[in-house]
């Protein structure tokens, strides 16, 4: 088994330090709304296996699922506990492998050096924002958040003042064939406005 690193106040506050990315829907760091959250074990194979003199190591999920993120955990070296019937989990919800280690073993590559079972600790979060629910896991060891659908932030106002601001440059080109001492100051007056109009459009979208 590997241990959580973080509790839940830390899992949350990981959501929310993703959830604030550039990427994401203005304020969802703020206004999504956590309708559930999950301390869980899930299974996944460790495979160590020798291709021609090189360890390579795999992970694949020991149970099937549709959560983000669960092809692509990993297990870091030496921090794996044994787990017997001495292990507490404590509340932790345990997931049951459904999935046969041999189904993994033919498509491998390489020779094998070691495989086990493996219990990864992970945060199941449902949030709704909008009226829409959406499902994130975090990495309980790393804090990685994964989520195979989230609110994006919208890319039409930073389009639009992308196209005002190539015409204007092209019309003030143009003009500067004729006239460069009117062009420039245009220019630069564009150049200042366009900077100014997209710090506005990064705020309030």
């Amino acid at each position: 088994m590997l241990m959580f690193m973080s509790d839940q106040n830390g899992a949350i506050g990981m959501f929310r330090r993703w959830a604030a990315g550039s990427k994401k829907a203005k304020d969802l760091d703020r206004l999504a709304q956590i309708s559930s959250i999950k301390k869980q074990y899930f299974p996944v194979y460790l495979f160590k296996r020798d291709n021609q003199g090189v360890e390579q190591i795999f992970i694949e999920p020991a149970a099937s699922t549709t959560l983000p993120g669960l092809h692509s955990l990993k297990v870091p070296a030496g921090d794996l506990k044994i787990f017997d019937e001495k292990f507490d989990v404590g509340s932790t919800e345990m997931i049951k492998p459904d999935i046969e280690m041999l189904s993994y073993l033919n498509s491998l590559p390489g020779k094998p050096k070691e495989q086990a079972l493996v219990y990864f600790p992970i945060w199941n979060m449902d949030y709704t924002f909008e009226g829409k629910k959406y499902n994130a896991v975090i990495d309980g060891v790393s804090g990685e958040v994964f989520s195979g659908e989230f609110p994006v932030r919208s890319s039409a106002p930073y389009l639009l003042v992308a196209i005002a601001g190539f015409l204007a440059f092209v019309a003030e080109g143009f003009l500067a064939t004729y006239n460069l001492m009117i062009a420039l100051p245009l220019m630069a007056f564009t150049a200042i406005a366009i900077f100014f109009i997209a710090l506005t459009v990064a705020r309030r979208m």
